[in-house]
């Protein structure tokens, strides 16, 4: 059986592939972030499919297999190598620490606001098309806009813990991508991680906004305030999930390892 790397080889791959991501022409990352965007959609739709069959029939169980069947959504994001916000925290980062003339502050800010909008802008096209009467299945919309009103109406603190959580468990994903060898790994931990993620529910705003969104087309009883404070509060928990309880510590763990071989 292979031996799993060690911390200090994980945080070279996430820099060599933190460098791929950082060096893409504007184009190539507008069209990956626009692609993250609209496969998200098709991850909700199925979930919003499935809950809206499962439902009638097993009530609250209907979430497991809705979980399931959204984790297909990040399994053709890793695949296929889209550019998702947040699981784009770790890799940069670690080739911003492993260079010694520069923090790369613009590359990383550019990297992270053209994903962010572009996230936004594909997913929300993509619920465009989906929420033309007819297009998805008679009950779907009724599912989608249960879980977009369940989201805004929860106590923001709640909602800013759950944002804190999604945000570890999604920049959690570019550190175990690089932990495992071969598509086959990468295609387990990105469902695992996919169905955690729908599951819980751990708010990742690009996800959640787009659930939101989803459910306002189709009918719930959603304001744009609404939508725009909760879009404030799980971008906040997800920086501070992603960038402070992963990031970070995983760099702190390579560097006190070095500590200890010095």
């Amino acid at each position: 059986m292979p031996i799993a790397p060690d911390p200090s080889e994980i945080f070279h791959r996430a820099a060599k592939e933190g460098e791929r991501r950082l060096d893409q022409s504007l184009l190539e990352l507008i069209s990956t972030g626009f692609i993250a965007g609209f496969t998200i959609v098709f991850g909700l739709a199925a979930l919003g499919i499935v809950h809206s069959v499962v439902e009638p029939r097993a009530g609250d169980v209907a979430k497991l297999p809705g979980s399931l069947a959204f984790g297909l959504a990040l399994v053709m994001l890793v695949v296929g190598r889209s550019e998702l916000f947040n699981e784009n925290f770790f890799d940069p980062v670690a080739t911003a620490i492993e260079r010694d003339d520069s923090w790369l502050i613009g590359p990383l800010l550019r990297l992270w606001s053209v994903t962010f909008a572009l996230n936004l802008v594909g997913g929300a096209l993509m619920v465009l098309v989906l929420s033309v009467p007819g297009a998805l299945p008679s009950g779907t919309g009724e599912a989608l806009v249960t879980v977009a009103e369940e989201i805004v109406h929860r106590e923001p603190r709640g909602v800013f813990a759950d944002a804190i959580a999604g945000g570890a468990l999604v920049a959690l994903l570019s550190h175990l991508l690089a932990a495992v060898d071969g598509v086959g790994g990468r295609i387990a931990v990105a469902y695992i991680v996919g169905i955690l993620l729908a599951l819980g529910p751990f708010d990742h705003v690009i996800v959640t906004v787009l659930h939101v969104f989803f459910g306002m087309r189709f009918g719930a009883d959603i304001g744009v305030g609404a939508l725009g404070t909760t879009t404030v509060v799980v971008t906040a928990g997800n920086v501070i999930g992603g960038l402070g309880l992963v990031t970070f510590s995983h760099i702190a763990q390579v560097e006190g390892a070095r500590s200890s071989d010095d």
